[in-house]
């Protein structure tokens, strides 16, 4: 008996028996056969492209900013970075794929503005990366769930944008460190759009020293980290090579400039005039009393300097010590009398403007009359009036409140006290130098300021825009003046390049206009974000990323 392994087959064309069709049969036999498609299993790549959504350029960004010069700052280098990336920032927030919200905690009508856009998108079907300091403080607010958050120090990560067109959140919260020390922010030379090509907005500090019982805005800054006087002075110069007439100085508290570093205010603003150009001119942001106090004199002859506006923001909040106290301010009216009295002996014509909050938790109508008396008697020309809100998460929330409508009658009276003087009428008939950077918002003048940083209102004539001219005063408003050019005083720019355009990316070089930064490194304007998929999809979260030569 064979064993089982051994073949009955000899041949393989044994196989074919006598009762077989032959392959004619088998030809012609064909026409009666229909074809059927055979279905195929569909299988996932190790990686599959998502073409429509991840190459930076091919979606259009509408960035809207809340807030102080610090956060414009902020908004000013995350649309230079987006658009130096390949992607297109809008002025129509209709027309775009995603809406930046850049915010401000400063007061609830900021955040509420800031909620209600959120909204808004929400209902237009539209993407949103959310900024600023709204979320960095209070990121768990059920309003911000699901939303890509870019935190006050991750203003140079553009990763986020690609993930969140992929409808990925992403959240980035934490602050920049060197070696365990606290960094100033985002680095000062990376691209950015400004809003007025004329204006630069340099922050020189982030954060505070104070801890006062009413601001959230120290919940999302923190504490003071000051920039290095290098790459500040760095930066002014690189503004003055793109056609900038005008450095605007910003931070919360200027004044405690270099605390941190083992420098001070005073070595910064005359290493930064050295470089300024004739004819332009650097504007100083706020200041709080405590720390300018030490530095009145050089800050006296800083402010005097033909290149450095004479104006000067020194909040003082309330006249009331009490109240002061309460707020934690760290000075009394005293010191704030001092500054202002100083420096108005020492800089003629100065220009001094100050905060006030009205209705502050144990505010009593004593202590509000104090602060009356003391805007009756300095006459600020610029004051800014704020109804206390009580902000979440600060110590001023859980105080006693003073009644809502006491709060908005104080607010009214001090309104009207200031609205009963006119700062301005004794200048006309008065000739100036004024430095045209701006236009007023009815489109009907330019804006130009006089050396103490006081609002001259000009004709529109392009060639005024981003000059140095010489005009007479003619009429003077509650806030500003109207001037007439002098006919035979020469037209001087002070510029030593021609402006950038609107919209145009500043600080490009020819290797950075083709390299971006992501997370600090690099991102190419064409990059493609590959998913890399496991057997289940898209479930695996993992990026990898391929450049598009």
């Amino acid at each position: 008996m064979p064993s089982a392994c051994d073949s009955l087959v000899d041949d393989i064309e044994d196989m074919v028996s006598a009762n077989d069709p032959t392959p004619h049969e088998r030809h012609f036999s064909r026409t009666s056969v229909v074809p059927r498609a055979r279905k195929r299993s569909v299988r996932h790549t190790a990686e599959e492209l998502q073409a429509d959504s991840v190459i930076p350029g091919t979606q259009k960004i509408w960035m809207r900013t809340w807030g102080c010069s610090h956060n414009s700052s902020d908004g000013e280098y995350m649309a230079g970075q987006l658009a130096a990336s390949g992607y297109k920032m809008i002025d129509d927030p209709a027309e775009a794929d995603l809406w930046l919200l850049n915010s401000c905690t400063v007061k609830n009508p900021a955040e509420d503005h800031f909620r209600n856009s959120i909204k808004k998108a929400h209902l237009q079907d539209k993407k949103v990366v959310v900024a600023g300091c709204v979320p960095q403080a209070q990121p768990r607010m059920d309003y911000l769930k699901g939303l890509s958050i870019i935190g006050v120090g991750n203003t140079c990560v553009m990763s986020v944008y690609v993930f969140s067109f992929e409808g990925h959140s992403v959240r980035l919260l934490g602050q920049k460190k060197d070696n365990g020390k606290r960094l100033g922010g985002a680095r000062l030379d990376l691209p950015k759009i400004r809003k007025n090509p004329l204006i630069e907005i340099i922050s020189i500090n982030t954060g505070c020293l104070n801890a006062c019982t009413y601001c959230k805005t120290k919940h999302a800054r923190g504490d003071l980290a000051s920039y290095p006087i290098e790459e500040l002075v760095e930066r002014a110069r690189q503004s003055f090579q793109e056609g900038v007439c005008e450095i605007w100085l910003t931070s919360e508290d200027t004044g405690a400039y270099g605390r941190d570093i083992g420098t001070d205010l005073p070595s910064l603003l005359w290493k930064l005039v050295e470089e300024i150009p004739e004819g332009a001119m650097l504007r100083l942001g706020m200041t709080n009393p405590p720390y300018i106090l030490e530095h009145l004199e050089e800050m006296a002859k800083i402010l005097s300097h033909p290149r450095v506006y004479a104006f000067l923001h020194v909040p003082v909040q309330t006249a009331s010590d009490s109240v002061l106290m309460d707020m934690k301010r760290e000075y009394c009216v005293a010191d704030f009398k001092h500054v202002v009295d100083f420096l108005k002996e020492q800089v003629p014509g100065i220009t001094i403007a100050t905060d006030i909050i009205c209705g502050f938790p144990g505010e009593t109508d004593a202590d509000f009359e104090e602060t009356m008396e003391l805007v009756r008697s300095y006459r600020f020309p610029s004051l800014f009036i704020n109804q206390f809100y009580p902000r979440p998460g600060t110590p001023a929330a859980k105080m006693d409140q003073v009644p809502a409508q006491v709060k908005k009658q104080r607010t009214k009276e001090l309104s009207a006290l200031f609205h009963s003087y006119n700062p301005y009428d004794h200048k006309v008939g008065e000739r100036q130098h004024v430095l045209v950077t701006e236009e007023s918002f009815d489109a009907k003048f330019y804006v130009a300021h006089n050396k103490f940083y006081e609002q001259v209102l000009v004709p529109k004539n392009s060639e005024f825009r981003g000059k140095m001219i010489e005009v007479d005063i003619y009429e003077a408003g509650k806030h500003y003046m109207k001037g007439r050019p002098v006919a035979a005083s020469p037209v001087f720019t002070p510029s030593i390049a021609q402006p950038l355009l609107k919209g145009q990316v500043s600080g490009l070089t020819q290797v950075s206009a083709n390299l971006m930064f992501l997370n600090g490194s690099s991102i190419f304007p064409r990059i493609l974000v590959l998913k890399t998929l496991n057997s289940e999809g898209l479930k695996d979260g993992r990026y990898n990323t391929k450049i598009v030569v």
